[in-house]
């Protein structure tokens, strides 16, 4: 961090990062991301007002100073999508400051980011998802990898599991039950239906393994009897692509995608899916609505050609 930065202010950010992770639950990488930004937010405004930053300092800053940062990270090459986070968590800091502090931080909180298109998620249509897990067994020689990978996908695919969720099953998971209590980011827990197909792809796999599950250890192993790793998941996802001819789109995080947009097509309640997912909030799922009027358009389209 600056050494232009006071002492209070340096403290201030590592109380707020401290806030963040026992109270909000922050896994650690998102508060090495929030105190970056800030950090360098603190930084920038340290040099812009030309001398040593303190707290009093900082609740002077009005919304000249908040344009200036802005185009300043703009002319340093950052995109539009890392500068609305970099400012997402300035504000974080700001409102947690300004309740502990009691000052208005108006100029702050109404600073707009920057415009950018939200990328819409892209799921796999319903019979590549089947043909992807079909191929799946068939990419090793060893049966017991083959049921691996597709017990790995499955549960991507038919629980909607993030890959370090799936990868973070323990020996004592398994038999799976109807439901399956998953902690995931920040910490945050959900539970979820199981279905059959996921049970018995995980019990084929348990029955193949020719390693001890030992409770606390990883469920899912590599060839050499260690826990398996994300890319070893995507490797053989990709292999699986190539194969089928699927866009490089095709990825492991696809599998969830499609979780969400086919129970969505299928008269899936919105509330339920973000739910299933494990999102914050509803604003993220929702992204699956725009995929699902992109398809029907695509599907008008082609059904009424224009002339």
């Amino acid at each position: 961090m600056s050494t232009e930065l006071s002492a209070g202010l340096r403290d201030a950010l590592e109380a707020w990062c401290a806030h963040l992770a026992g109270v909000k639950g922050a896994a650690p990488n998102t508060l090495r991301a929030y105190r970056a930004d800030v950090a360098a937010f603190l930084s920038f405004q340290a040099g812009h007002h030309g001398g040593p930053l303190g707290i009093s300092a900082l609740k002077e800053i009005g919304l000249r100073d908040m344009r200036a940062w802005l185009a300043h990270e703009r002319a340093r090459g950052v995109g539009a999508r890392s500068r609305s986070r970099a400012l997402s968590s300035v504000r974080g800091f700001y409102r947690w400051l300004a309740e502990r502090d009691a000052f208005d931080a108006t100029a702050v909180l109404a600073t707009r980011g920057p415009k950018h298109r939200r990328k819409l998620p892209r799921p796999l249509a319903v019979n590549a998802a089947r043909e992807v897990l079909d191929t799946l067994a068939l990419q090793s020689s060893q049966p017991w990898i083959g049921a691996r990978d597709v017990a790995v996908s499955t549960l991507m695919y038919g629980c909607g599991l993030r890959v370090s969720e799936a990868l973070g099953l323990r020996g004592a998971d398994h038999p799976l039950g109807d439901t399956l209590r998953i902690r995931g980011k920040g910490g945050k827990e959900r539970e979820l239906p199981v279905l059959p197909a996921a049970r018995a792809a995980v019990a084929s796999y348990v029955a193949l393994c020719p390693f001890t599950l030992e409770p606390d250890a990883a469920l899912f192993r590599g060839a050499r009897g260690g826990a398996l790793g994300a890319r070893q998941v995507a490797r053989v996802l990709e292999s699986v692509r190539m194969q089928l001819g699927l866009p490089a789109s095709a990825t492991p995080h696809a599998l969830r995608h499609s979780f969400a947009s086919h129970l969505l097509a299928a008269g899936g309640d919105l509330r339920a899916i973000q739910e299933l997912l494990g999102h914050s909030s509803l604003s993220t799922t929702q992204a699956y609505t725009a995929v699902d009027a992109t398809r029907l358009m695509e599907v008008y389209d082609s059904a009424h050609p224009r002339a």
